[in-house]
């Protein structure tokens, strides 16, 4: 099963394609994607990104992540969020959100099986 390609990506909108849904942020893994839903975990740009975030992520038997902080990167990402990750065996790469889905795209079309969790707006 391979990682679906992030469509498009403009502020507060994301489209995976075979997928219906646009989303605000969203979360995507080999086979799927879904609404990266914050209140699920008390996410906020500061402290940030947790690794309760990106546990289903991690589930999902992916060797790296790719994590979106926004368009002006207001989003923080803890080091002991990227220490759960690497703890795991995962690679990780922090990135500004359109950076972040080119390297995103790009690994996915090499075969890899990546995941991300990416934020679309600020």
């Amino acid at each position: 099963m391979s990682s679906p390609e992030i469509a498009s990506l403009s502020w507060g909108q994301m489209k995976v394609k075979g997928c219906s849904t646009t989303y605000k942020d969203c979360k995507v893994w080999p086979g799927g994607s879904r609404t990266w839903d914050w209140r699920e975990t008390g996410t906020n740009h500061s402290p940030g990104v947790q690794p309760a975030d990106l546990e289903e992520v991690v589930k999902k038997g992916v060797k790296t992540v790719v994590i979106g902080r926004g368009m002006s990167e207001a989003l923080q990402v803890p080091p002991s969020t990227v220490d759960y990750l690497k703890k795991n065996g995962i690679d990780v790469l922090v990135l500004q959100t359109e950076k972040a889905v080119e390297e995103y795209n790009a690994l996915a079309a090499q075969g890899v099986r990546v995941g991300g969790v990416f934020h679309s707006t600020c």
